[in-house]
This record gives structure tokens, C-alpha cells and sequence, in this order.
């Protein structure tokens, strides 16, 4: 099964949901750290419901066409449980912004500081959008939080992640717009 298969697995595992709202979870929930096309979706709802990992029902509407709403199997269930435990494959890191400050030495020190800058703006308007989530999910889902076996809990889990990442990120790159414009002095030139 591909990952975009236990991504819908994971969404599905929460709630039933039509293939239309499997895209704008994946757009929103699951977007943060996984995305997906919406011409990719359907296929892999497809692949899943020929392997008996997801079921449909078709739920008629008034004005609109008809549509299905998916929902996990047992075996989906298990599928998704097993996956769970199993370490990821590895990927090599890829980040053009880290490869542009290995050869940062090279480039004129105001360029550079603005190029950081302005990526530490994005990653500090992210980090401000997930501490609003945090704080929402904190509001409506206290007790739920501190419950591992809790589906809160894990969407609790994931946004920490992005709110760890986006603040190291965020201090990383002031710190580098810092370091090359001139505005602090670092001791050692040390190569790598």
C-alpha cells in the first residue's frame, strides 16, 4: 500500500467521509505534513476499496448528484494499526534553503540576510497559525489530550511536531539573516 493509502486510512479511521472531503482534509488536517492532489485521491480509494481496506455507501442528495461515503474496513483498521509501528523508510533530506546557507559565504551579506529573513517571516506566520490550532485544540479537547489512545490526542501529537519544526526554523533562519547582514559576530570559521 502506498502512504497516501494510510494517509485516507488515518482519515477514514476517525470518520466516514466522501472523497470530495477526503481532499479538503488532506488540504487542511493532513496538509501541514502530507499532501496530496485531489486527481490522486480517487484512484487510491480505488486501490484501497479493491484490497478490502475501505467500504462505500452511496448517500443521495436533493440538489446535488449522489455521492459515496467511504468508511474503514476491520482489515483497513489493521493495516493502518500495523503501519503505525513500523519505522518509516529513509529518505534522503532535501532543503534548498539549508544547501543555500552551505554557500552562503559566497553571496553579498544584505542579499543573503533578506532571503532568511523573509523565509523566517514564513515560518513564523506558520508558527503563529498552529499556536492557534494549539490553542483551540487546548480549549475543546483538554481531557482528550492527555489520552494516547485518543484520535485529539494524535492530531495534538502531529501539530506539536509543526510547531517544534516551524520554531527551530523560524530561529535558524533569524539567526543566519543575523549572522550575514552583519548584525552579530561569529566566532570560528571552521570548514565543513
Amino acid at each position: 500500500m502506498t502512504t497516501l493509502g494510510y494517509a485516507i486510512l488515518g482519515l477514514l479511521a476517525r470518520e466516514g467521509l466522501s472523497g470530495y472531503d477526503l481532499t479538503q482534509r488532506m488540504k487542511g488536517r493532513v496538509g501541514y505534513f502530507w499532501s496530496a492532489r485531489h486527481s490522486q485521491i480517487y484512484p487510491e480509494l480505488a486501490r484501497l476499496e479493491d484490497g478490502g481496506f475501505v467500504t462505500h455507501s452511496v448517500v443521495e442528495q436533493r440538489d446535488r448528484p449522489d455521492k459515496k461515503v467511504y468508511e474503514i474496513t476491520d482489515v483497513g483498521l489493521e493495516a493502518l494499526k500495523d503501519w503505525v509501528t513500523e519505522p518509516p523508510p529513509e529518505k534522503p533530506t532535501r532543503d534548498e534553503l539549508t544547501l543555500k546557507a552551505y554557500s552562503v559565504w559566497l553571496a553579498d551579506g544584505e542579499e543573503a540576510a533578506r532571503v532568511f529573513r523573509a523565509e523566517g517571516l514564513k515560518h513564523e506566520e506558520q508558527l503563529a497559525r498552529y499556536e492557534e490550532i494549539r490553542s483551540w485544540m487546548e480549549d475543546e479537547w483538554r481531557e482528550d489530550l492527555s489520552s494516547p489512545g485518543s484520535p485529539h490526542f494524535a492530531s495534538y501529537a502531529t501539530l506539536q511536531r509543526g510547531i517544534i519544526h516551524e520554531r527551530g526554523y523560524a530561529e535558524w533562519c533569524r539567526w543566519l539573516a543575523e549572522a550575514v547582514g552583519g548584525e552579530i559576530s561569529i566566532s570560528g570559521r571552521g570548514e565543513a
